[in-house]
């Protein structure tokens, strides 16, 4: 096991990228992870949760009064990982 595999933080069940959200832990998001969605990697992914098998995307180019996209939950298999790097 290499140096940098242990200084990362244990992912967690709930992650959010907007840094507003009360689930966004910037630790995280200072390596590179990943999210696979039933069996597939996904590189479009705002927002997961493990426990209740659920990812949020982006609706297209739609966008909320605020300007931030629309977010719509796909539910499946959803594993989370940090890439080798």
């Amino acid at each position: 096991m290499n140096q940098e595999a242990s200084t990362r933080p244990p992912l967690p069940d709930h992650l959010s990228v907007d840094p507003r959200s009360p689930h966004h832990v910037a630790a995280v998001f200072q390596h590179d992870i990943g999210i696979r969605f039933n069996g597939k990697e996904r590189h479009d992914v705002e927002e997961y949760c493990l426990s209740e098998g659920w990812i949020k995307v982006a609706a297209g180019k739609t966008v909320d009064r605020k300007g931030k996209p629309l977010l719509i939950k796909l539910k499946g298999a959803v594993e989370a990982f940090y890439r080798a790097g």
